[in-house]
């Protein structure tokens, strides 16, 4: 069994002066649900043999912020992930040393939300309906998978256990708030 934890970087900021959208950082609504939402994580109780990232200054900011209620993470970060496309993100996953149980990628839409929906069966009235809705920023979705070798993972081939957003969490961070 492996289980896939996906999670998107959290709210950046489009109105900060940055040459390049790889340096644009979080805003404060953002550092704040990448926060609340590792404090969710540990009280969990998830734990993560991997941790894989795009290196764009938003995803570090949010492990930064994750790692402040969870613990510290010591990503892998790896260049393909930023902004990369479903089959992308496929392709860093099969990668991955069958002796790791547990993997976290953390990364950006529209992938994330696209692999989710490439992996996970259509069944209506479950999690992946919310997923096809909308994958908000720093969400959190988990993927179980009955094989013994991540180079086995394959679309359709996984069980959507979680998909926690911010505001799930915390109200305030919905976009109501």
């Amino acid at each position: 069994m492996k289980t896939l934890t996906l999670l998107r970087h959290a709210k950046s900021g489009w109105d900060d002066p940055v040459a390049r959208d790889f340096e644009r950082p979080l805003n404060p609504r953002g550092r704040r649900a990448a926060a609340t939402m590792g404090r969710h994580l540990r009280a969990l109780e998830m734990a993560f043999d991997r941790v894989i990232a795009s290196p764009a200054v938003r995803v570090q900011e949010t492990l930064d912020d994750v790692g402040q209620g969870f613990g510290r993470m010591t990503p892998e970060w790896d260049r393909r992930l930023y902004l990369a496309s479903a089959a992308s993100l496929l392709d860093v996953i099969r990668e991955c040393p069958a002796d790791v149980g547990s993997l976290l990628v953390v990364g950006h839409n529209p992938g994330l939300e696209d692999l989710v929906l490439m992996l996970v069966p259509d069944e209506r009235g479950g999690l992946r309906d919310s997923v096809e809705e909308k994958y908000p920023t720093a969400t959190l979705a988990q993927m179980t998978f009955a094989v013994d070798d991540w180079a086995a993972v394959a679309p359709g081939g996984a069980t959507l256990t979680r998909f926690i957003r911010p505001r799930d969490v915390d109200p305030e961070l919905g976009p109501e708030a």
